[in-house]
């Protein structure tokens, strides 16, 4: 423990006799600053604190760091080394107690307000000093870096405190080091710099040595991945000296800090999954402790390590998610929804969680936040209409402020999950203000997405379709991965026969065959086998012989018919390959859960559109759908309900 004095700025070591006293005289301190490396060159994006005379000055730094490089201290800033401040009855009386120190220091709000009180003390602890530095990182950091650089760096009383902690680091007690580190770190102090190194190395001489405690070297791995990532050897160090500890006993902070650095010095390998396999087992007991953050960093890590065999941890960890969705920040829901998502989970008190909190949160939320709640409504089918309601409504309001890919990550889940909100006259007079504004910007795979996602809910976009025909633009699709594969071409294809069959005042350029596919490729609508050998059997009672239907039928238009069956003029059955005297078509289609939005009766977006071109095409559409005939057990029972679906005016009556 060491302490210090703000107004003679005395550094004092607890215990050291008063025959070691070092007097650090002004011109001592000039020498200190002629031994240091000129400023290295730098670019615009932050600053510098640079030795100009009596005075700093400010150069912006591409790394968004700030170099400081201490300049020699007028009279009235001369640092001193000293004994215990303790033995001086006047150093007694000036001391503050930390406890109250910390409590006025958590109630300050700005650097100003903390730098002021600081210089009201005369003598501080180097945890209260480094505790300072961390109040002042907090209040002071924001999104875009410093709020007021000038007005804290080029504060006398914070270059005092870096000048002592750059110099008498050896004095510092370990926790006074590390919070120094991690706060000056966070203040964006650039690692170049001699204040950094010289923390850095009385750090690592700690680490080797042994003498930091798990406590102590979470916070070393915190600063670390700030400062240096995955290039860092110390992080390694780190992992190495936490094996030897007892895993059970870690805390909540010591466990998700051991998890984001394997995260990002291990990546795939196995090297430590011994570890990860003690570190799952322990963080199982734990999780119900866990706050927002540690949750959403120790999915977010079992994510990038590939852990899918851990199913006990990931279900609790998502089930403890639930209760922390109204706190958590923008990016631990992302983490969190990315885990969900990667992992395949689905919990439906989580979507309801999401239901109460997204709406009212929308206004305030990182676009990117939005788009991932929207991707991961998507990718599960979950159709959550105020979510989709309250995203119209941002999306109409601040669409212009949004990039392009948050643009289409808006509005493709509307058309996935055949969902019209409410405002949607409001919403698409948006987009096309928007498309035409922009169009250039989109990347071509993310604009074919967009539109593709319109058609599906009967919004034409016939304004912009003669750009996506063209050669340049299909060039574009090609040239970008995935290139034209079948997705892409069966999304270029369904788009081509929507303006064919529902815009037929569409005159420009055609979608040329060779672009063409033979059949759509459908995503989550396949066949639900079960249901399927259900309807058939039915069907086989209903109509005797298996001559009149056939099963997964190829159509001259893309489609595939589950069930096809053929009528003549007198609403006679034909056989099923007979293609003469044949005046009407069924097609039946056996819906299963997977063709709907998850818990709810409302079909995806290409099954809506598949029955609409179907109709246009001249078939008659049956639709067979899950919740209808899942309670029926026997096959007589299921052919009267075909009956009735499909030959409704004889139903009653006779076949």
């Amino acid at each position: 423990m060491a302490l210090i004095s703000l107004k003679s700025f005395r550094f004092c070591s607890r215990g050291a006799p008063a025959s070691r006293r070092i007097l650090m005289t002004l011109s001592k301190s000039l020498s200190f600053v002629s031994e240091r490396r000129k400023p290295q060159s730098c670019g615009p994006a932050a600053v510098r604190v640079l030795r100009s005379k009596d005075r700093c000055r400010y150069v912006f730094c591409r790394k968004n760091h700030v170099q400081l490089r201490m300049q020699s201290l007028s009279v009235h800033e001369t640092a001193h080394l000293c004994a215990h401040a303790g033995s001086s009855t006047k150093a007694d009386e000036r001391w503050m107690d930390e406890q109250l120190f910390f409590r006025k220091l958590n109630s300050l709000g700005t650097s100003e307000e903390i730098l002021t009180f600081l210089r009201s003390l005369e003598i501080m602890s180097d945890i209260m000093a480094s505790g300072a530095l961390q109040r002042i990182s907090e209040v002071e950091v924001g999104d875009d870096g410093l709020k007021n650089p000038e007005g804290v760096l080029e504060n006398e009383v914070f270059r005092a405190l870096c000048f002592q902690f750059e110099f008498e680091p050896s004095r510092l007690s370990n926790t006074g080091l590390l919070n120094a580190l991690q706060a000056l770190i966070k203040l964006r102090v650039d690692p170049q710099s001699t204040l950094i190194a010289s923390l850095l190395s009385e750090s690592e001489e700690r680490l080797g040595n042994r003498k930091l405690t798990v406590d102590n070297l979470c916070s070393l791995g915190e600063s670390l991945l700030e400062l240096e990532g995955s290039s860092c050897a110390m992080l390694e160090q780190i992992v190495s000296h936490m094996q030897e500890k007892d895993i059970e006993n870690w805390s909540p902070r010591e466990m998700t800090m051991v998890y984001k650095i394997l995260q990002v010095t291990i990546g795939e390998r196995e090297q430590y999954q011994d570890l990860l396999n003690r570190m799952h087992r322990a963080t199982l007991t734990i999780a119900y402790q866990l706050s927002p953050k540690f949750t959403s960093i120790i999915l977010n890590s079992l994510v990038s390590l590939h852990q899918t065999q851990v199913v006990p941890l990931i279900l609790a960890l998502c089930k403890h998610s639930v209760k922390h969705v109204p706190y958590f920040t923008d990016d631990e829901l992302v983490n969190v929804l990315e885990a969900f998502l990667f992992f395949g989970h689905r919990e439906q008190i989580f979507t309801e969680a999401l239901e109460m909190h997204v709406p009212k949160s929308i206004p305030s939320m990182h676009p990117e936040t939005v788009s991932k709640v929207m991707q991961y409504c998507c990718q599960k089918k979950i159709l959550s209409k105020p979510i989709l309601d309250a995203v119209a409504e941002g999306f109409i309001s601040n669409a212009d402020s949004f990039t392009t890919d948050q643009i289409a990550e808006y509005i493709v889940p509307f058309g996935t999950l055949n969902y019209l909100p409410p405002n949607a006259s409001s919403l698409f007079r948006k987009l096309e203000t928007v498309l035409h504004a922009r169009f250039s910007q989109f990347q071509p795979h993310a604009l074919l997405n967009l539109l593709h996602s319109c058609v599906l809910i009967q919004r034409y976009p016939v304004n912009f379709l003669p750009k996506i025909f063209s050669p340049y633009f299909l060039q574009q699709l090609q040239a970008q991965p995935p290139g034209l594969d079948r997705v892409v071409a069966s999304q270029l294809t369904q788009l081509f026969l929507t303006v064919t069959l529902e815009c037929p005042f569409y005159e420009g350029p055609k979608l040329l065959p060779k672009y063409q596919v033979n059949a759509f490729l459908t995503t989550h609508c396949f066949l639900d086998v079960h249901l399927f050998k259900k309807v058939r059997s039915g069907l086989l009672y209903l109509l005797k012989k298996r001559i009149y239907f056939l099963s997964e039928v190829s159509t001259p238009y893309f489609y595939t018919v589950d069930i096809e069956i053929k009528l003549d003029e007198e609403g006679f059955m034909l056989p099923a390959t007979q293609c003469e005297e044949v005046h009407t078509r069924i097609a039946l289609c056996v819906d299963g859960q997977n063709r709907f939005c998850v818990n709810s009766h409302n079909l995806l977006g290409e099954e809506a559109i598949k029955r609409r071109h179907l109709q246009l095409l001249g078939y008659k559409v049956v639709q067979v759908p899950f919740f209808e005939v899942e309670s029926i057990k026997s096959c007589r029972k299921m052919a009267e309900y075909l009956h009735k679906k499909i030959f409704p005016h004889t139903y009653g009556h006779g076949c």
